[in-house]
């Protein structure tokens, strides 16, 4: 086996993990400044339509998580 193909087998492996590092991160950041609720911050109480607006943009991101994992994985086998 030649270096070239080596080196590039390697550097492909080290680029697919840092893009699934930043894709899953960029999921989580959106999941954070919506778990509250609201994107401002505020230290009000939450209303049952934020808490279920929360609840449901916990859900979507978990989905979002779920269906970029699977992506990957079908993209390995293309």
């Amino acid at each position: 086996m030649n270096y070239n193909r080596l080196i590039n087998s390697f550097l492909r492996r080290i680029g697919r993990r840092l893009l699934n590092r930043g894709i899953d991160a960029g999921i989580d950041i959106y999941a954070k400044r919506n778990r509250d609720g609201r994107a401002d911050g505020a230290d009000a109480p939450l209303t049952p339509e934020e808490k279920a607006r929360a609840n449901k943009a916990r859900q979507m991101a978990k989905k979002a998580r779920k269906a970029a994992k699977l992506a990957r994985r079908i993209g390995r086998f293309r």
